[in-house]
């Protein structure tokens, strides 16, 4: 991955992106262990009761399709198509809803 200084904004919500789904937030919905503490805002706690829209209502399946999509805007990034990774990466974060 590009150093902090020669990253593009589309390397930088990947890298954010990529936090929240390695956070133990992300870990409780997908099963798996979290491999770090994850985002620093993120919240200790999930918040009570359930989203007010379905469509943001986390499910691994849904994750693991954002994982795909962060690959694909990984390699629109590195082939300088900004506009693409930035588009794929919406779609990246409405697949993945709302994380606890």
């Amino acid at each position: 991955m590009a150093t902090t200084a020669a990253a593009t904004p589309c390397a930088e919500q990947i890298a954010t992106i990529e936090r929240r789904l390695e956070s133990p937030g992300a870990a409780s919905v997908t099963g798996s262990t979290p491999t770090s503490q994850g985002s620093p805002k993120a919240l200790a706690a999930p918040p009570a009761g359930r989203p007010s829209d379905p469509a943001t209502v986390p499910d691994a399946g849904r994750i693991a399709e954002a994982r795909g999509l962060i690959a694909t805007a990984r390699e629109q990034d590195r082939a300088g198509n900004e506009r693409a990774c930035e588009d794929t990466m919406t779609r990246a974060k409405e697949r993945i809803g709302a994380l606890p």
